[in-house]
């Protein structure tokens, strides 16, 4: 029976001081299944029960009672968990409160909303069903709020034995035994509970506690049924299993432990057997052989009386435990293969404190090494003995190599639920298999853990596109950008969706929805503007009203030396034989803005190395370099005022480089021979590194020393008049 009062509990809501920690869950639910004594017998494993809709995940409705008006500080504590939903000692301090005020209206509200946001604390919905099972509410087992809320959180964590424990101690303590529905409830409660968290490494006390009810009921043989699929489990203590078994096959005739079909089948091993040493016995006495008896003569009794003599039932208890024994010896194998996994994990339950890397480490070792064993066929043994191997076949451990991967998952997923990264390793496992199932798990991780972890909705928003589910990824990001509004990611991704969709108007209604958005924010309002040119210049092919959103945007921000680059790089991407005004008007523009020394002189040279590639006339070239010039100068004699370094104007424009950010120099580039130049920067990233800026870097490279390459822009000294 379960203890009744509080408990006194600490990380995260789990018992204080537990006898075996089992705190691991799963989002398997379990099924009812009414099984008799006699399926009990048979030692077969459980099916996989189906993973639960998290969409039907409801908590039970609260009953208020008439306890008057909440305690005082309770509005304050209830604000501070809801205004910062993630800080987790807000709600533990709300949930401490409510306990030492005793108002059963504010914990029921505050166990609620906690375990809304943190479903995998199994201590608390401990908690609550005990706050149900005080305030009275036990009289309909079924229908009772205090069941309902084990329910609920058996749904949420089936893979804890704890709050199985506490769900089947309830059961037992209000339904009445004496009923013929009774027991069947009951045992249909301990497979629901072996079927959702049987496989775990410390399922341990789950086992021993359907044994033993078994036990209580004069069932031995199902109890030998429970003990066989037991023996059958890779847990912690597999050897205290096979101990009790021995104690209960020795403490009882074999006739009531075994099944009707095991002792037949061990009786007639035992005749053959009896046989066998009695004709040994006569061949060596020199006796003759015992004469054969005619077709339908009945053989000897293999008991008197209807009853087994001891020197009988010892034999077949030793036939039965030699079946065993090999069942036993593989599960020591499998234990061993996992002891050391096991050992690494410290913390098996959850909690928001970040884990360890050495943890992280852990978990994935023993992920990776449990999906191997899928892959190598799981229960190879090394041995080639083929009556090991024939136990190892009949013993029904090879099937379930899946189930012991899933349970593993979701073991970890306690432990690492705010770890994007095993979310993702999961679905990668699933999605082969079930995309339904892959799809569960991103709404699990996304809709409940991990609600304000942007990449991972990317990530289910890329799965549903890739499966061609565009409008749940449309909704996906849609309901992202809502919860984590001004993501610039989020944004793009949604553009990137639509295009990809042939939606091209939806995309640029966004990108300009962006760029309406974003003018309180200088920065990213120009980020949002380079994305949009671009759009409209690559994909849409309309040059004019790119140029018209860059301009916009340098009105907004005239310091921002990306957005004239941009501009620039729009205006030489261009025909050079339709307006090459526009180019120097660009410069122009650059020059007049509130931009850095060097950034202007960068935009100054590259104005000229455009008129001398393009220009219609020699002395339009001419005319831009004395201007060149003279910025050279007058940018220099600041500059050396400013820094009293004396740096000469042209020194100082060798140094000026093509990179994106014309007010960092990007490394050297590497010496090997050159034979073209690098495409215009509106062909790439034209807020990336690269592009017509990198024009200046091709006339530094050693190896055009010999033809006179050496100064950038006074390459031919008789091309242009001595400055």
């Amino acid at each position: 029976m379960a203890a009744e009062g509080s408990e006194d509990f600490s990380n995260n809501g789990e018992l204080g001081d537990p006898s075996a920690p089992e705190v691991s869950e799963t989002f398997e639910s379990a099924t009812d299944m009414a099984v008799d004594s006699e399926e009990n017998a048979g030692g077969e494993l459980p099916e996989v029960a189906p993973a639960p809709d998290p969409n039907a995940y409801t908590m039970p409705p609260a009953e208020e009672d008439d306890e008057g008006e909440l305690p005082v500080d309770f509005d304050r504590l209830w604000k501070a968990a809801h205004d910062n939903p993630q800080d987790f000692s807000s709600w533990t301090d709300l949930l401490q409160y409510c306990e030492q005020e005793s108002h059963m209206t504010a914990s029921r509200r505050a166990l609620v909303a906690f375990l809304a946001r943190y479903p995998l604390c199994y201590g608390y919905w401990k908690k609550y069903a005990d706050l149900e099972r005080r305030a009275g509410y036990t009289t309909k087992a079924e229908e009772s709020l205090v069941f309902q809320v084990c329910v609920q959180g058996l749904q949420a964590i089936p893979l804890s034995v704890d709050l199985w424990i506490h769900y089947i101690n309830l059961l037992l303590g209000t339904l009445d035994m004496n009923q013929p529905e009774s027991p069947k409830r009951i045992r249909s409660a301990f497979e629901e509970a072996l079927v959702a968290a049987g496989l775990d490494f410390h399922s341990d006390r789950l086992w021993d506690l359907y044994v033993e009810w078994e036990k209580e009921q004069g069932d031995m043989r199902a109890a030998t049924g429970v003990y066989d699929r037991a023996l059958k489990t890779p847990t912690q203590l597999y050897s205290s299993h096979y101990e009790k078994f021995k104690v209960h096959l020795n403490t009882n005739e074999p006739k009531e432990v075994l099944s009707p079909g095991e002792y037949e089948e061990l009786c007639v091993e035992y005749r053959q057997a009896l046989k066998a040493e009695r004709a040994a016995a006569r061949a060596e006495g020199g006796e003759e052989e015992e004469e054969e008896r005619p077709p339908g003569e009945e053989e000897e009794p293999a008991s008197l009386d209807g009853k087994d003599s001891e020197e009988m039932m010892q034999k077949l208890r030793e036939l039965a435990l030699a079946r065993r024994e090999k069942v036993f010896q593989l599960m020591e194998g499998e234990v061993r293969k996992r002891w050391n996994f096991e050992d690494a994990i410290k913390r098996p339950y959850f909690h928001v404190k970040p884990l360890d890397r050495a943890q992280l480490r852990a978990w994935h070792s023993y992920l990776d090494w449990e999906l191997t064993q899928v892959d190598l066929g799981q229960g190879e043994t090394e041995t080639e003995d083929p009556e090991f191997l024939e136990a190892l076949r009949d013993s029904g451990v090879v099937a379930g190599g899946d189930r012991r991967v899933r349970v593993l998952f979701e073991r970890c997923l306690i432990a690492c639920a705010l770890y994007e990264e095993f979310w993702t390793k999961y679905v990668k496992y699933l999605e082969p298999q079930s995309l339904e199932e892959a799809r569960t798990l991103f709404i699990r991780a996304c809709e409940v853990h991990l609600a304000h972890k942007h990449t991972i909705h990317l990530q289910w928003a890329t799965f549903e596109e890739r499966h061609g589910n565009l409008e749940e990824a449309r909704r996906v990001l849609v309901a992202l950008e809502a919860a984590m509004p001004g993501l610039a990611v989020v944004r793009l991704r949604r553009v990137g969706l639509e295009r990809r969709a042939g939606r091209t108007d939806e995309s640029e209604a966004l990108l300009r929805d962006a760029v309406a958005q974003s003018k309180e924010t200088p920065s990213l309002h120009a980020f949002y503007s380079i994305k949009l040119a671009r759009y409209l210049l690559k994909l849409l092919k309309n040059p004019g009203k790119a140029r018209g959103v860059l301009q916009e945007a340098l009105e907004i921000s005239p310091d921002n030396s990306k957005l004239h680059l941009n501009l620039l790089e729009l205006e030489v991407s261009g025909d050079p034989r339709g307006s090459p005004e526009g180019v120097q008007e660009c410069v122009t523009r650059a020059l007049a803005a509130p931009l850095s020394p060097r950034t202007k002189i960068l935009f100054s040279q590259r104005g000229l190395q455009y008129a001398e590639d393009y220009g219609n006339s020699v002395q339009s070239v001419l005319s831009i370099y004395e201007e060149h010039q003279k910025l050279l100068k007058e940018l220099g004699k600041k500059r050396g005022a400013e820094n009293g370094d004396g740096e000469e104007p042209e020194k100082m424009s060798k140094s000026d480089d093509g990179s994106a950010d014309p007010a960092q120099a990007p490394p050297t580039m590497p010496h090997v021979p050159i034979t073209t130049p690098p495409p215009p920067m509106m062909g790439g990233d034209m807020s990336g590194q690269g592009g017509y800026g990198a024009y200046n870097s091709w006339y530094q490279q050693p190896q055009y020393g010999g033809y006179g390459y050496q100064n950038p822009w006074n390459y031919n000294q008789g091309y242009y008049p001595p400055s």
